[in-house]
């Protein structure tokens, strides 16, 4: 496979990867660098192909970001639970629909939420400091199977952004410091990023080599930035989800227009 792309491609698409690896430890979002890159690189592959190896490569610097977050951050595990289950199914099912609907009022839909939560997070700027839970266990548990899912399936549907939608539900509905979330939302993305490959490899094909060469970029990527995270605290992970947070506003405006 690597002799189908020049060397200067390689070199980008595999910086891209480190990048996006740390970018999305930190505050999710990623996807806004590795996948552009690969849509570039393999302009002439399907695009269901270029994303499912995309995925294969992010989901090793996820895994080390969400193992090396664990170590740290302790995290309730009934609502990772629920949260992680249905983020696994509606992946799946989002990724089997994938290359068979539109996306466009989807992606509308996005927008708005977006910028109202990254004005929200903007003029709050204790949001996300300290944890401060809402809502009982039982309500807890219930919005993270809800939104689980449902991020869930956008990840398979369309992807980039999905860490920093886990970020928005974990911290403005759920109470969770940054950091905290970041913890949780990296664990779920994991699970969202394997159910999207599985799908993906038995119905299209997946370039193996790019993939495992992007994970090893991913990976160091991952495991510099959830370092960094739990050294620098929430408000620095709060400064960079707002910084991703208006460049995948643009990028789904770009999208649309």
């Amino acid at each position: 496979m690597f002799e189908d792309i020049s060397t200067l491609t390689l070199a980008l698409i595999l910086t891209a990867a480190l990048a996006a690896g740390f970018i999305d430890a930190i505050a999710g979002g990623g996807g806004l660098i590795q996948l552009p890159a690969m849509l570039i690189a393999f302009a002439n592959k399907d695009v269901i192909e270029v994303v499912g190896t995309s995925k294969t490569g992010a989901i090793w610097g996820t895994s080390a970001a969400a193992i090396n977050y664990r170590r740290h951050i302790k995290s309730d595990p009934k609502l990772l639970i629920a949260m992680v289950a249905p983020a696994f199914v509606g992946s799946g099912i989002g990724s089997l629909l994938a290359t068979q609907i539109s996306t466009t009022q989807l992606k509308s839909g996005i927008v708005v939420m977006l910028v109202a939560v990254f004005l929200y997070t903007l003029i709050h700027p204790d949001l996300g400091k300290f944890e401060i839970f809402k809502h009982g266990q039982a309500r807890r548990i219930q919005i993270a199977v809800v939104s689980g899912f449902v991020i869930g399936f956008y990840d398979g549907l369309i992807g980039p952004g999905t860490g920093t939608l886990l970020m928005i539900v974990l911290v403005a509905s759920l109470g969770f410091a940054f950091v905290g979330a970041s913890a949780i939302a990296k664990v779920v993305n994991v699970a969202t990023n394997f159910a999207s490959i599985l799908v993906i490899g038995f119905n299209a094909s997946i370039m193996w080599k790019v993939g495992i060469a992007l994970g090893v970029c991913n990976l160091i990527g991952g495991l510099i930035g959830s370092h960094v995270a739990i050294q620098k605290g929430s408000e620095f992970v709060r400064r960079f989800y707002l910084l991703v947070t208006f460049a995948l506003i643009v990028r789904v405006l770009f999208d649309l227009f």
